[in-house]
């Protein structure tokens, strides 16, 4: 099968086109009829930097790549639109791989109503996923910035935290499984992440000032959001909602369960500010939404940078990961 038969199988697979597309893939272009504002963004997915196919199966993969990209439009409020692949395929993956591959994004098309609205296929010298995702909004002002944060603003995170990097301690280190349902979970949060966007949207309509998604760890995401809106981050670490299982994660591997809360990147949760007479506001909408939690942890001060209060007194330094780290 080459390249022309490839895509004529994918366009074979693909759902419906969604209600902004009047061309989707099989042309040069889509085309496409937005509402009043879009939002776009633009992300990849390396074998060896980002998943590693000996671990992950080819539909996770695919899983991952479009999750990862839908979470940028969940962290601006917007509705999820469509989707452009470009995959590049390594000489090892055959034809049935890359449709496993693909197979994995439409499962989580489906469930977002995402339309995959075309794309490229090249060779390359390993497996790597670029994703561009538009998402809509009536209105430029719906959507949320990372520069909106004001002092005296609650800082609030949807879900629990850690889960990812629990994951992928657990996938590095085969010996520490004890084969429980909260590793079961762990894992799965590293290899299938969700894009919050309900929760995104529902924080939006309760009046959150900024907003982030947790992709690179909750300081150095924090740190993103504090340079933008020129604030100062206080952030209680005792606060911070752990997922179940983190903390026998830590302990096997020797580590903080707070290190991996606050360090740990991938869980795709939602990092916002607004005013505290909208939390309540918040927390219902993103509990209808998504059935999360939302918790308050932290505050927004006037100053520039991101405090991170240890319980036992003292300050944790708020790291991430770095992309070219």
């Amino acid at each position: 099968m080459g390249e022309f038969e490839l895509l004529a199988e994918i366009r074979k697979r693909l759902p419906a086109p969604g209600p902004h597309v009047r061309l989707g893939s099989g042309d040069d272009a889509a085309i496409v009829v937005p509402n009043r504002a879009t939002a776009t963004s633009v992300d990849a997915l390396v074998d060896g930097v980002h998943f590693r196919r000996e671990r992950a199966s080819l539909a996770q993969i695919g899983r991952k790549a479009l999750a990862a990209a839908l979470s940028d439009l969940a962290a601006m409020g917007a509705a999820p639109g469509e989707a452009y692949v470009v995959l590049g395929v390594p000489g090892d993956l055959d034809e049935a791989g890359c449709l496993e591959l693909l197979d994995g994004m439409v499962e989580v098309a489906a469930e977002t109503e995402t339309t995959l609205a075309g794309g490229d296929v090249t060779r390359a010298p390993g497996l790597t996923v670029a994703v561009t995702v538009v998402g809509h909004a009536d209105d430029p002002g719906d959507l949320i910035r990372r520069d909106g944060a004001r002092p005296g603003d609650l800082l609030v995170v949807t879900g629990e935290l850690g889960a990812a990097a629990a994951g992928l301690l657990l996938l590095d280190h085969d010996d520490r499984h004890t084969g429980g349902s909260a590793e079961a979970a762990l894992i799965a949060r590293q290899l299938e992440p969700r894009a919050r966007l309900e929760a995104g949207q529902a924080l939006a309509r309760a009046g959150a000032t900024a907003m982030i998604d947790v992709s690179d760890g909750l300081g150095g995401d924090a740190v993103h959001l504090a340079r933008a809106s020129g604030v100062h981050l206080e952030i209680d670490a005792d606060t911070l909602p752990l997922a179940a299982g983190v903390a026998e994660v830590a302990a096997a591997s020797g580590c903080d369960p707070l290190e991996l809360g606050i360090g740990g990147g991938e869980d795709y949760e939602l990092l916002a500010t607004l005013p505290p007479a909208a939390l309540d506001r918040a927390a219902a909408g993103v509990g209808e939404a998504e059935g999360l939690t939302l918790t308050a942890i932290g505050r927004v001060d006037a100053g520039d940078g991101v405090e991170i209060r240890l319980p036992g007194g003292g300050n944790a330094a708020p790291g991430g990961f770095d992309q070219l780290g």
